[in-house]
């Protein structure tokens, strides 16, 4: 189990290197998670552009869930991929009790077709880091329980 767990954060590294700016000399980007800019929305959940503009089409973001966050049952315009850095999630359909999905932690991945109405909870009593990847713009709409 250690070897695919260590093989999985390898190739999260890889990806948030090819993914990262600014240039160097020789082509490869890079941008330090210290140097992340956090936008906080309303419920708490933090997103920090690596790459376009979640608002206007496809994306690269980091992604902070507050511990213990349950979000309201949403869609996204966009299919959503995603891999887990810290904490614990669960991503169900809607009407799903969130403490009945698969726990993902570190390593994990996940993807959120466009259009299906879900629910995200940070399950860890530390906050959930996510990379997530999404091909189109980026819009949250709730939708009833």
């Amino acid at each position: 189990m250690y070897h695919k767990k260590s093989a999985t954060m390898k190739a999260l590294i890889c990806v948030l290197a090819l993914l990262a700016r600014p240039a160097l000399a020789d082509g490869i980007s890079v941008q330090p998670s210290e140097t992340l800019n956090w936008a906080r929305s309303p419920e708490g959940v933090a997103f920090a552009a690596l790459n376009g503009d979640r608002f206007a089409g496809p994306c690269r973001v980091m992604v902070e869930l507050p511990a213990g966050l349950i979000s309201p049952a949403h869609v996204k315009s966009a299919d959503m991929f995603g891999l887990i850095v810290s904490g614990t999630m669960t991503h169900v359909p809607n009407g799903t009790d969130p403490a009945s999905g698969a726990a993902l932690g570190p390593g994990a991945y996940y993807h959120i077709p466009a259009g299906l109405p879900h629910v995200s909870s940070c399950l860890s009593p530390e906050p959930c880091v996510t990379f997530l990847y999404q091909p189109g713009a980026f819009a949250f709409q709730p939708v009833s329980p």
